[in-house]
């Protein structure tokens, strides 16, 4: 398959390179603060698939920024969407559970209602809103969670920590899914070639790591697992204070998925035993 990916540093976008023969474009090539560009990107080339793999993810920094996060997270897909839609191209974009408002302890489905709690959450909605409204096929994959050996995240700031604390303090009241970045990528990838054979198929789905963990939970297992002798206590969101504010819920019921795409919600612990071996074998 031809796959145009938006998107070149980031997880998920070099786990898609890693995982398929794709065309990815990096800022340079395809800026997302300028959507225009990534229309023109779509245009100018013969594609099976398009897959949106970046993001302005800065959830801090999106409430002093969120007319940017806005174009990037919202402006931009809508362009993608309306270029894919006008070319019958199936249109793949990644979402989050940020777009839910945190509360409860079920896991989030597809059908919950939407009531995102920060800036980057309602630049995400945004995005998801104006794919649908561009009328042509696509899938929208809400994920949690994202850890890889790529880029900035959870497992990687743990490890870097451990070498030089044997004590840290972890939040223990925000609960979710860890999910590979590798298994997000092959879960697009399936998508997109079942969407490229069935141009029925599509819609808003849910893709997180199982079974749900807290911070901490996942703190304690990346140091069993990578075998360091940390001692982690769990403390409250209240105690770790941030510009945006985080959901305490943020499980991911993945059904519909599994239903419509055959696709089951990763094992967050083989990933990221996964991870661990690339990280020492890349040393």
């Amino acid at each position: 398959m031809r796959i145009l990916v938006f998107g070149k540093t980031g997880q998920v976008a070099t786990e898609l390179a890693l995982q398929a023969d794709v065309t990815s474009l990096g800022r340079d090539a395809a800026d997302l603060s300028d959507p225009a560009a990534c229309a023109t990107a779509i245009d100018t080339g013969d594609w099976d698939a398009v897959i949106n793999a970046a993001a302005y993810t800065a959830v801090d920094k999106a409430e002093e920024e969120e007319a940017l996060a806005q174009i990037i997270n919202a402006d931009a897909p809508a362009a993608m969407a309306r270029a894919a839609a006008a070319r019958a191209i199936p249109f793949l974009h990644i979402s989050t559970d940020y777009v839910f408002d945190g509360t409860g302890t079920d896991p989030w489905r597809v059908s919950d209602p939407n009531a995102p709690q920060n800036a980057y959450g309602r630049t995400k909605l945004a995005g998801e809103e104006a794919v649908r409204a561009a009328g042509g096929q696509h899938a929208i994959l809400r994920t949690s969670w994202v850890f890889s050996a790529h880029g900035n995240n959870f497992v990687k700031t743990m490890l870097r920590l451990s070498e030089s604390r044997d004590a840290l303090s972890v939040v223990d009241d925000q609960i979710g899914g860890p999910t590979p970045a590798a298994a997000i990528a092959g879960a697009l990838l399936e998508m997109a070639q079942q969407m490229k054979t069935d141009p029925a198929k599509g819609g808003t789905h849910h893709f997180g790591g199982t079974p749900p963990v807290s911070w901490a939970g996942f703190a304690r297992e990346i140091f069993a697992q990578a075998n360091r002798p940390v001692t982690v206590t769990g403390i409250p969101t209240a105690d770790y204070p941030t510009p945006a504010a985080r959901p305490l819920n943020s499980r991911m019921d993945g059904t519909a998925l599994e239903t419509d795409f055959d696709i089951a919600q990763p094992d967050w612990k083989a990933g990221l035993h996964d991870v661990l071996k690339t990280l020492k074998d890349t040393k």
